[in-house]
Parts: C-alpha cells; sequence; structure tokens
C-alpha cells in the first residue's frame, strides 16, 4: 500500500479529540449516498413510466398506419397485398375509426371511440386478445342465426353504460341521411361480447371494437376501409419502414409511425427525466461542499502533520494526493452504499408494489419500475466525479502548507 492511502485513512479514522471531523465525513457519505439512491429511483421510476406507457399504447395501436389521402381506401385488400411486402413489415390488417355515442336501455349516453377491426387478422396486429377479460374478438362476428353484431367494451366504459356480457347497447352517428325532417342519426344495436381492461383509463373509458362489416354498414362505407394498421419487427425502425411504406405506395398514401404520432408524449417524458436528473444531482453538490469543508478542516488540524511529512521529504504532489484520496473514499464509500440502497428500494418496488396509483390518473395503477444498467453506471460515475472534483482545491491547499511556517512555534 502506498504511503498516501494509509495516510489518508489514518485521517478519516479520526481520534476522540477529533470527532467532530469524523462526523462531518459520516455526512458527506451519508449526503452522497443519498443522492445516489434518490437518483437511480427516480430515474428508474421515469424509465418505467415511459416503458410502460410505450407498451400500453402500442398495444391498442398499430407501430405504423396508412392512410389515403382522398379519404377511405376502395380497395384495401390490394393495399394490403402491396404493404405486407414491404420488408420489416410483419402483419397488417384493415380498421375503421368511428367516433359515436353508445346507449344503454334505461341509461344515458356516453361519447365513444368505436373502432372497426377484421377479426381475423387484428390479433396480429394489436394485443386486445390478451386485454381481453371477457369474451374473445371472434366472438365479433354475429353467429348463425342472429342479426345482432357483437361488441367489445372497455370496463369503465361498461360500468358507465351497467352493461355486462351479453347486454344489448345502440350505437348513434349523427352522419345519417338527409331528410324533409332534417338528418336522420344512424342506429346500430350491438350485444357485448367481450369486455378488455388495459389498465388505461382513457382507454377503458372511451374505447369500443365492433367488427369491420359492422362498421362499414353503420357508416355506409360498402367495402372501403379509413385505413391500414401495420405491425413492424423492430419497434424503434418504424419511421424507416413508414418510410418505405410512403415510398412504395406512392403520394397518394401517408403512412405514420408511432414515434411521430407520439412525439410530443415521449418528448417530453425525455425532457421531465433529463430535468429529474439534473434537480437531483444537486444533492450530490451538496454533499461535494461538505466534502469541501471537512477536507478544509482536515487541512487545518494537520497542519503539523502535514509539515512533518514535508520536512521528511514528502512532495507536494504527495500530500495532494493524500486529500485527494480522502475524499475519494468518502465519495466511493457513499456511491456504492447509495447504489445498494437505491436497487434495493427499486427491487421492493417492482415486487410487491405497494405504492398505488388512482387510474382515472395516471395511466397506470401501480408504480413502474424500470432499472437500466446504463442510469445506474451514469450516476454511479457522476457523483464520483463530483466528489473527486471537490477535493482539488483543499488539496491543492495542503499541498501548500510551508513546513517552515507550520512548525515555527512547536
Amino acid at each position: 500500500m502506498q504511503y498516501e492511502w494509509f495516510v489518508s485513512l489514518r485521517h478519516l479514522r479520526a481520534r476522540q479529540r477529533q470527532g467532530f471531523i469524523s462526523l462531518i465525513s459520516l455526512i458527506s457519505v451519508s449526503g452522497v449516498a443519498l443522492g445516489v439512491m434518490a437518483l437511480i429511483v427516480v430515474l428508474a421510476v421515469m424509465t418505467g413510466f415511459t416503458q410502460e406507457l410505450r407498451q400500453k399504447i402500442l398495444g391498442f395501436n398499430s407501430h405504423v398506419v396508412v392512410q389515403a389521402q382522398a379519404g377511405p381506401i376502395a380497395d384495401p385488400q390490394a393495399l394490403l397485398e402491396k404493404v405486407t411486402t414491404v420488408a420489416g413489415v410483419r402483419a397488417a390488417t384493415p380498421y375503421i375509426y368511428i367516433q359515436t355515442m353508445i346507449t344503454s336501455w334505461g341509461e344515458g349516453g356516453v361519447g365513444a371511440v368505436v373502432r372497426g377491426i377484421d377479426p381475423d387478422s387484428a390479433g396480429r396486429v394489436i394485443t386486445l386478445d390478451h386485454q381481453l377479460t371477457k369474451g374473445r374478438i371472434a366472438d365479433l362476428t354475429a353467429g348463425p342465426g342472429t342479426r345482432i353484431p357483437g361488441i367489445i367494451l372497455g370496463k369503465q366504459l361498461a360500468e358507465q353504460l351497467r352493461v355486462g356480457m351479453g347486454d344489448k347497447v345502440r350505437l348513434l352517428s349523427a352522419d345519417g341521411p338527409l331528410t324533409p325532417m332534417g338528418v336522420i342519426p344512424q342506429i346500430r344495436t350491438c350485444r357485448v361480447v367481450g369486455i378488455f381492461a388495459s389498465g388505461m383509463y382513457e382507454y377503458d373509458s372511451s374505447l369500443a371494437y365492433v367488427s369491420l362489416a359492422t362498421a362499414q354498414q353503420f357508416l355506409d362505407l360498402g367495402g372501403r376501409v379509413h385505413g391500414l394498421e401495420i405491425r413492424v419487427d423492430d419497434i424503434y425502425q418504424a419511421p424507416a419502414i413508414a418510410g418505405r411504406i410512403q415510398k412504395k405506395l406512392g403520394p397518394g398514401y401517408l403512412a405514420r409511425d408511432w414515434i411521430s404520432m407520439n412525439h410530443n408524449l415521449f418528448s417530453a417524458l425525455k425532457l421531465e427525466k433529463t430535468a429529474m436528473f439534473i434537480v437531483l444531482a444537486l444533492i450530490m453538490l451538496v454533499a461535494a461542499f461538505n466534502i469541501i469543508s471537512t477536507l478544509i478542516m482536515v487541512v487545518m488540524e494537520k497542519g503539523k502533520e502535514i509539515a512533518v511529512l514535508k520536512s521528511m521529504g514528502a512532495t507536494s504532489a504527495s500530500i495532494m494526493r493524500i486529500f485527494i484520496y480522502q475524499g475519494l473514499i468518502i465519495g466511493l464509500s457513499g456511491t456504492i452504499l447509495g447504489v445498494i440502497g437505491g436497487l434495493t428500494i427499486c427491487k421492493l418496488l417492482s415486487r410487491y408494489q405497494f405504492i398505488k396509483l388512482p387510474g382515472d390518473v395516471y395511466p397506470m395503477t401501480t408504480l413502474p419500475v424500470q432499472v437500466l444498467p446504463l442510469d445506474v453506471t451514469m450516476v454511479a460515475i457522476s457523483a464520483v466525479f463530483i466528489t473527486l472534483l471537490a477535493t482539488l482545491y483543499p488539496s491543492w491547499q495542503a499541498s501548500r502548507v510551508d513546513p517552515v511556517v507550520a512548525l515555527r512555534y512547536e
């Protein structure tokens, strides 16, 4: 062991008359540990929130959406054949989008978004079948002997309408035929054949699904659809794949990926994560000031020892290293304790989920946690770097101690 390390450790193990310095060293270690722990937990929660939100959005929405600029697509099957030949496309399905009102017998109406999907191919693009608590996607198609088509409702939407499996609801649309008495709204009766629960209140309270044929009849679209939903192999390559689809289909169509459609949301989450990192890094800056004050007091207390070491041949660089090592030991100890504490708290939050969130405010009911090794590494490196910078000025002051002045009156 180099003697600089030995002297640094001896300074940290202060004697009783230097207990105040030892207490400040302990406070400095605690400050670094708390800063590191808070940063790890907050970044894990922010990352988990973003990941959970992304999964829920992509569960009910496709990776790429293709629409015709002139209106509904007249020949969706021919367009499907073109799109599925593009590299990176896994599956595609047609869809219809309806803003309507849903009513039930004896209850008022609720505004909702009704999406017409193809029961045969929709399961390959969206994950609705995994969110269903009752029923199946295949039940949307009316069986033999019945004229009433099926509808799948969100959990909160079904509760607002006070309906359950097998109950009837009515779809009302203002886009009806024009008569001398005015516009007559379109009305379609459906039977509830499924209920889904995504965990996102926005979806569960305002989204419903019907079959593609039902939606086409309701809007008098014939065989036309509003667009295609596409699932890709790599969600992060969706912009490039959307570009290839756009190039293949030509200027008459518009292909939009999930990143561009939710750009503002995820940009805000990224900015918030960066801001939280900066704000919580101030905790480590406070700990760095504690380290500075600790080392300055040690320099003042150990003036005679520094002079003796210099008179015995220690160089100014060696004296400077002694105090740099002392601050580095404080920083490393706090960082290690903070990393252990932060990972422990994240593990407890992930396993026991004892923090509940109101579902009508947040898009999830429990606090999500996702620990990224890169985040932990960046926090640890930042903490060590800040504490190392905090040692430079006190160490430089210690290296400037003049042995003659320090020992003049001894």
